[in-house]
């Protein structure tokens, strides 16, 4: 195994990491930017990455830097990817908890965390439109044209009756566990295996 991928791989995942905030959802933009500069995974390639991510047990971010690190670096490079993008919060909460009854007090703490906030927002409504104008138009970037994936946008409209149907009746959310049960029976359905 190449050591020099091993670390890039680290030092990635560690950047993506110490700069991330809001879960997994606020990272997508930032690793999708990372993995694609680097040449690790297709746009399509990422897109059932975080589809595969978004349905197994675990952490988004977590999930997606092991499946980064394997695609580059095997058993290694998934143990590296994953070190790097947790070591971060998990050195920020180690620091927190030891402090964190007189940190919450001081004005600039919490206008900081006010702050990000928005920034945190943003990413995540970017990263959607990003990756739903990707999947259902197969639009990747202003120049390129896009071609209606009549069948993605049947599975998004099917899945938005279904959760409006049981909001409505059951007055709760539908589990998105179910949701993604649901959406992976459909595309084998709409698509074929």
């Amino acid at each position: 195994m190449n050591g020099a991928v091993l670390l890039d791989l680290f030092l990635t995942f560690l950047r993506i990491g110490a700069v991330s905030f809001g879960g997994g959802y606020g990272m997508i933009s930032i690793i999708r930017d990372e993995v694609i500069r680097h040449g690790w995974l297709t746009e399509e390639e990422l897109l059932n990455m975080i589809a595969v991510s978004e349905s197994t047990p675990g952490p988004l971010a977590v999930n997606m830097a092991t499946f980064v690190g394997s695609t580059q670096g095997g058993v290694f490079g998934a143990l590296v990817s994953t070190l790097g993008v947790v070591l971060p919060s998990f050195i920020i909460i180690l620091m927190i908890a030891a402090v964190l009854r007189n940190l919450m007090k001081y004005a600039g703490v919490e206008a900081f965390l006010r702050g990000i906030r928005p920034c945190v927002v943003g990413l995540i409504l970017a990263t959607s439109i990003t990756l739903g104008a990707g999947t259902l138009f197969s639009w990747k970037t202003f120049q390129s044209t896009m071609h209606i994936d009549g069948r993605g946008i049947a599975i998004l409209v099917i899945l938005l009756a279904i959760n409006g149907t049981f909001k409505k009746f059951w007055h709760k959310k539908l589990s998105p566990i179910l949701l993604i049960l649901v959406s992976a029976v459909l595309g084998v359905g709409f698509y074929g295996i």
